[in-house]
């Protein structure tokens, strides 16, 4: 691969534009692998929730538990419940309790397989050294700035 400047340059690049280009690239890759296969971002997050949530997921703590996650919009993930539950990929109770249906198992089995191959693309000839490295180093640049990493 060719890098944009050499080393002596490169270290001189400023961060926030590498991990903005960074972030914008890798969003738009995934997201575009999920479209494809007829689910947003946001809609995966929402899946991946429910499913692996106890007895289904309240609604509001899904809605809650996303918060943090990037460009979920305005409205959150209100829309993307309701066109889960409209598309029959969700069932949702009296109480706000959402529920995954047999085509929701399907549809979120089939967007990890999606994931799975977008990591395996975007990870390729990089070590888990070399990542493990990157991501402390973009943690302890937070921290520098001021920023708080956020633990699950």
């Amino acid at each position: 691969m060719e890098y944009s400047h050499e080393d002596a340059d490169l270290v001189n690049q400023p961060a926030g534009y590498w991990t903005w280009a960074a972030n914008k690239t890798l969003l738009a890759y995934a997201r575009g692998r999920l479209a494809a296969i007829g689910v947003t971002q946001p809609q995966w997050w929402v899946l991946n929730q429910v499913l692996h949530g106890e007895d289904g997921a309240a609604r509001a703590d899904v809605i809650a538990a996303q918060q943090a996650n990037l460009d979920v919009g305005a409205g959150g993930l209100a829309p993307d419940i309701d066109l889960l539950v409209e598309r029959k990929l969700l069932l949702q109770d009296a109480d706000a309790r959402l529920r995954i249906t047999d085509e929701g198992r399907a549809l979120h089995r089939h967007a990890a397989e999606t994931q799975r191959a977008n990591r395996e693309r975007v990870h390729a000839g990089i070590s888990d050294e070399e990542y493990l490295i990157t991501l402390k180093v973009l943690q302890r640049m937070i921290h520098n700035a001021g920023g708080n990493v956020p633990r699950p």
